[in-house]
């Protein structure tokens, strides 16, 4: 299907439910879902961006912003992911913990609200990657209209575009325990040193980044070509992170790509 025919189908999708609840995290898929939902349904969609220790401040700031740009209905419920055992213990599958967890808080959201359905912007791009969280979301009734209409990240992107979205190119985004190996518990502490020391490397220029946690070490993850601009700040970055709690700073040399993580599972 062309973008135009994807998009009339995503506007299809959306307004036989009726009424919609929308996972929203202000990242280029769930605001497109919701511009869509709110141009397909009007009143009868609401956006839920659910708060959590995992989740870096300045992601809630922008997607506060982003609601408000767009005029889009947005309430932020705070989640404690870290106090379940079975999340911050940090298996192989943490993510369908998370939102087994996340999914209740969702489910009373819209049933307070009256909402007959929630959606989510998972999309075709994510079902090749490894993603327990989406196994848990369809187990708990969440819809997914992207790959219900066969929408890759690409197509989210170009339908998002075409609307003036200004998020059509902003980064993608994973939360804060993505950078922990699996079987390391999530802390408090371990998440803070990730949020600062990424947040350090966004102010420096740097755009799209991973820090990685390994025990004591920081694995810093940056597309290739920006690479040498990490070695000339090397001095103001390691002195940086070493204040942050970090005793050893590396570059990895594969560069960022997206679940790197996830390298060991295979």
């Amino acid at each position: 299907m062309s973008i135009p025919e994807k998009k009339q189908a995503l506007n299809e999708n959306i307004q036989k439910r009726g009424s919609l609840l929308i996972a929203f995290s202000g990242g280029t898929d769930s605001t497109l879902l919701a511009a869509l939902a709110r141009e397909a349904l009007g009143e009868k969609s609401h956006c839920v961006l659910l708060d959590s220790p995992v989740v870096p401040r300045a992601e809630v700031d922008d997607a506060k912003k982003i609601a408000a740009d767009l005029g889009l209905t947005l309430d932020i419920i705070a989640v404690p992911h870290l106090e379940d055992e079975l999340f911050s213990s940090n298996p192989e599958d943490r993510c369908y913990h998370c939102k087994k967890i996340s999914a209740t808080f969702l489910k009373r959201r819209a049933s307070e609200l009256g909402l007959a359905c929630i959606a989510d912007g998972m999309n075709i791009s994510d079902t090749r990657e490894h993603r327990p969280g989406l196994r848990a979301s369809t187990e708990e009734g969440i819809v997914h209209p992207f790959i219900e209409c066969g929408c890759t990240k690409q197509d989210i992107r170009d339908i998002a575009r075409e609307m003036g979205l200004p998020v059509w190119q902003k980064p993608s985004a994973a939360c804060l325990s993505s950078r922990i190996p699996y079987g390391d518990r999530i802390t408090p502490e371990g998440l803070h040193m990730i949020e600062e020391a990424e947040a350090f490397l966004k102010q420096s220029g740097f755009n799209q980044l991973r820090v990685r946690l390994h025990g004591n070490s920081a694995r810093i993850e940056v597309h290739k070509e920006e690479m040498g601009r990490i070695l000339e700040q090397k001095d103001q970055i390691a002195a940086r992170l070493r204040s942050l709690g970090f005793s050893y700073i590396t570059l990895d040399l594969e560069g960022y790509r997206s679940g790197s993580m996830d390298e060991v599972l295979k």
